[in-house]
C-alpha cells in the first residue's frame, strides 16, 4: 500500500512540473554559448564533489588510499557523474543535457587524462576548447582586455566572446571608467584608489546637487519648494491647493506629494479617515457623540432610554 502511494505521489509531482508553464519555459531556455558551457562545467563540478570520495570514505589505510587512486579517474565514476549532469539546472536544462551529449567526448578525455595538468574544466573546455568563454577581464572574438571600471562597473562582454568591452556602470557612476559620479549624486569621497558616490537628497530635481541634505539642490523636483534658509522643503498640497481631491476623499500629505484616501462610508465629505471626521453623515446615518452612526442604531439606543426613565 505504502508503494502505491509513493509511487502516486510521485506521479503528481511529475504532473505538476509539467503542468507549470514557468517551469517548462525555464527548462527550455536557450543559453548564450558561454553561459550556457559555464552552467555545464559547473554541473559536472558539482558531479566530482559529490562523487569526491566514493564507497571509500573513511580512515587512511594504503588499500583505501588505492581504491580511491583507481576510483579517481575510473569509467564507473564518469558514468554515475553523467547520471545526474544537469538535474540541478533549472534555466537552460535541456541546453545543457544537449551540450553534455555534444562534448561527452571531450568531457571524458578531460576526466580521464587532463585533470591533473588542467584542473581548471571551465578555462579547458570552454575557453580553449570550445572557445565560447574569455578569461576573467577579456571579451570579443579575440579576448581582447576590459575597459578599466575602477570597480565601479562592468565590462560588456566581460568573460565572453560578445559586448564591446566598454563600461556598463553602476548606479550613481558615470564616464567611459565609471570615475565620476552621475547627475543625481554627488562625490562624498575620493582617493587615489576609490570614488564614493552618494544619491542627493529626494527634494533634488534636474541638475542634481553639490552634497548631502535639501540645501544641497541646485533644483527642486516637483512637489517641492526652493526656502533661502532650508532649501528645498515640502510643498503640503493638502493646505495650498483647493479641493486637491474628489468628493468623498481626503487628502493626506506625503513628501513631495500627496494620496487621496477614501471617506468612511459613513460620511458625506470628510477631513480624515473614521465616522468622526465627516463633513456631514451620509444618507442613513445621524451624528451621535461627534460620530455618524447607523439611524436604526440611535433610534434603538432612544427607544432603549425612554423606557428606563418610564
Amino acid at each position: 500500500m505504502l508503494l502505491k502511494i509513493l509511487f502516486a505521489l510521485s506521479l503528481l509531482t511529475v504532473a505538476a512540473a509539467i503542468d507549470d508553464p514557468q517551469k517548462q519555459k525555464d527548462k527550455s531556455t536557450k543559453l548564450p554559448p558561454c553561459k550556457a558551457c559555464s552552467v555545464l562545467v559547473e554541473s559536472f563540478n558539482l558531479g566530482l564533489e559529490k562523487t569526491k570520495r566514493g564507497k571509500h570514505a573513511g580512515g587512511d589505510a594504503a588499500w583505501e588510499q588505492e581504491k580511491l587512486r583507481s576510483y579517481k579517474n575510473s569509467e564507473v565514476r564518469f558514468v554515475e557523474i553523467q547520471e545526474q549532469l544537469c538535474a540541478e539546472v533549472k534555466r537552460g536544462q535541456d541546453h545543457c543535457h544537449t551540450l553534455s551529449n555534444e562534448h561527452e567526448t571531450l568531457l571524458e578525455d578531460w576526466f580521464t587524462h587532463k585533470q591533473e595538468e588542467e584542473p581548471d574544466l571551465h578555462s579547458w573546455l570552454c575557453i580553449k576548447e570550445l572557445t565560447v568563454c574569455c578569461p576573467p577581464e577579456t571579451f570579443g572574438p579575440n579576448c581582447q582586455p576590459c575597459v578599466d571600471c575602477n570597480s565601479n562597473g562592468k565590462c560588456k562582454g566581460n568573460g565572453t566572446r560578445k559586448g564591446n568591452g566598454q563600461c556598463l556602470c553602476d548606479k550613481g557612476y558615470a564616464g567611459a571608467n565609471c570615475n565620476d559620479c552621475d547627475e543625481q549624486h554627488y562625490e562624498s569621497f575620493r582617493d587615489s584608489t576609490k570614488l564614493l558616490c552618494t544619491q542627493c537628497h529626494a527634494a533634488c530635481g534636474d541638475g542634481g546637487c553639490n552634497g548631502g541634505g535639501p540645501k544641497s539642490c541646485r533644483k527642486c523636483k516637483d512637489g517641492w519648494r526652493m526656502d533661502t534658509e532650508s532649501g528645498c522643503v515640502d510643498i503640503n498640497e493638502c493646505v495650498e491647493q483647493h479641493r486637491a481631491c474628489k468628493a468623498q476623499k481626503f487628502c493626506v500629505n506625503n513628501e513631495g506629494s500627496f494620496s487621496c484616501l477614501d471617506c468612511d462610508r459613513s460620511c458625506d465629505g470628510c477631513d480624515g479617515d473614521g465616522p468622526d471626521m465627516c463633513l456631514n453623515c451620509a444618507d442613513g446615518y445621524n451624528r451621535q457623540d461627534g460620530k455618524c452612526v447607523v439611524e436604526d442604531i440611535q433610534s434603538d439606543e432612544t427607544e432603549t432610554t425612554e423606557r428606563e426613565e418610564l
